[in-house]
C-alpha cells in the first residue's frame, strides 16, 4: 500500500520541532504554509517551537482521534476521483454467470485507480478461480480487508497467500478480530440443514481456521484497525465501532464460546468499507451483523456525505417485516441509488426491497459488477 500524507505529516513534525537560536524568553512566530499565513498560535522558547496539535493538523486537512493512548491522524483532504469498478468474485448464487463458481460466502474485488482491494474471501478460495475467468489479476491487489471472523468471509485467505506473494500487500482487520475468531458458533435449535449444519439441533462452529501465527509464518503484513475509521486508499476508508441503536438486538443464534460458556456475539470486530466517488459514497459491507442501518448511519454521520450505493449482505434473514420496512424507509430517506443485495439479506427482505425499490435494487451474485464513473 502506497504511503499517503507523508508531506503533510513531515510538515507537522517540522513545525513541532522547529528550532532557532536559543533565546531567553518565549516568542510567538507566524506560521506560513505555501506562502499563506495560518491563523495558528505558536510559541518558541529555548529554540523549540510548539503549536496546538489538533488545530494545526486540522488546518492541514487531517482528522485527529485519540484511541488507546495513541494520537491518530487521518487525512480527509479531497483527492481526484477515479472510475470505480466492484466485481463480486464469490456469492451463493451464480444464476446469470454459470461459467463461474458459486460458493457460500462473499468476496468482492475493488478496482479504483491506484487502489486494488480484495474485500472478504468467501468460504474456500473459489474467488481466485473466478478472478482468473474474469481476467482480474489478483496479484495486483495491494490490500485485503476481512469484514468479520466468519469462515464464509475468510476461508480464502490462506489459499490466496499460498498462491500470491504477500510482499507489498497489507491485510486489514479490526484489532479484536482474532480475540475469539476460532470460537464463534451458530446455534440451531430446530435442526435445519445449512451449509454449516448437518440437520440436527446444536452448536456449529462458524469461525476461522487460521491464526495470527499462520499469517506471520507466510510473511503477511497485518494492520490492525483500532479507531473508528482508517483511510487505506486515496478515497477509500475503513469504518468500525458502529453506533448501535438502543432498540436493536444482536442475533440470538450467533454466539461466541469463552471460558466454556456460550454468550451473544457482539461482532466488535466487524468493519465496512466506504469509497468516495463523485456520485457519493459506495459502502461495502460483508454481513452487517451489527445492523446495516447502524453501519450506513455511522458512516454517513462521520463523513457528512451522500450515500450513493450500498452493496453486501444486510443480515435480515430473521428480521421482522417491521424491521425490514424501517430499513427500506431509511434507504429511501438517504436517497441511496444503487443497492446490491447479497445472500444473507434473506428472501423476505430481498422481495420487499425489489417490490418497493425496483429501479435501484439488484441481486448481487457471483459475477455481478457495479461501476461508478
Amino acid at each position: 500500500m502506497k504511503k499517503r500524507g507523508f508531506i503533510l505529516i513531515a510538515a507537522l513534525l517540522f513545525v513541532l520541532l522547529l528550532g532557532a537560536a536559543p533565546i531567553l524568553a518565549a516568542t510567538s512566530f507566524p506560521i506560513f504554509l505555501d506562502g499563506k499565513q495560518l491563523s495558528i498560535d505558536s510559541v518558541t522558547e529555548d529554540g523549540v517551537t510548539t503549536v496546538k496539535l489538533r488545530q494545526f493538523a486540522e488546518t492541514l486537512g487531517f482528522d485527529v482521534d485519540f484511541k488507546d493512548g495513541k494520537i491518530l491522524l487521518t487525512s480527509n483532504k479531497e483527492e481526484p476521483k477515479e472510475s470505480l469498478k466492484i466485481t463480486t468474485l464469490a456469492e451463493n448464487k451464480n444464476d446469470n454467470h454459470q461459467n463461474l463458481i458459486n460458493e457460500f460466502g462473499f468476496s468482492v474485488y475493488i478496482d479504483y485507480g491506484d487502489d486494488q482491494i480484495i474485500f472478504d474471501t468467501a468460504k474456500f478460495g473459489g474467488f481466485i478461480t473466478n478472478a482468473k475467468a474474469l481476467n482480474i489479476d489478483l496479484s495486483k491487489a495491494d490490500a485485503m480487508v476481512l469484514s468479520h471472523a466468519h469462515y464464509d468471509h475468510c476461508g480464502g485467505v490462506i489459499p490466496y497467500f499460498n498462491t500470491y506473494d504477500p510482499s507489498g500487500k497489507i491485510l486489514y482487520v479490526k484489532d479484536s478480530f482474532f480475540d475469539l475468531a476460532d470460537n464463534k458458533y451458530y446455534y440451531d435449535s430446530v435442526g435445519q440443514k445449512f451449509d454449516f449444519t448437518d440437520g440436527t439441533p446444536g452448536y456449529f462452529p462458524v469461525g476461522i481456521n487460521f491464526s495470527e501465527a499462520d499469517l506471520k509464518a507466510k510473511n503477511v503484513t497485518v494492520e490492525y484497525i483500532n479507531a473508528d475509521r482508517m483511510r487505506i486508499g486515496k478515497n477509500v476508508t475503513l469504518f468500525g465501532n458502529f453506533n448501535l441503536s438502543a432498540k436493536d438486538e444482536m442475533a440470538p443464534n450467533m454466539l461466541v464460546k469463552e471460558n466454556g460458556q456460550y454468550k451473544l456475539d457482539d461482532f466488535d470486530e466487524e468493519v465496512a468499507l466506504a469509497i468516495d466517488t463523485d456520485k457519493g459514497l459506495v459502502i461495502v459491507s460483508g454481513c452487517s451483523h451489527t445492523g446495516i442501518v447502524n453501519i450506513v448511519n455511522s458512516i454517513q454521520e462521520r463523513t457528512g456525505k451522500k450515500v450513493y450505493a450500498v452493496i453486501g449482505g444486510f443480515h435480515l434473514l430473521d428480521a421482522s417485516e417491521e424491521k425490514i420496512q424501517s430499513t427500506i424507509d431509511r434507504f429511501k430517506e438517504l436517497g441511496v441509488e444503487k443497492i446490491g443485495l447479497s445472500h444473507c439479506t434473506g428472501p423476505k427482505a430481498t422481495q420487499m426491497f425489489q417490490e418497493q425499490m425496483p429501479d435501484r435494487v439488484f441481486i448481487n451474485e457471483t459475477g455481478s459488477v457495479l461501476e461508478v464513473k
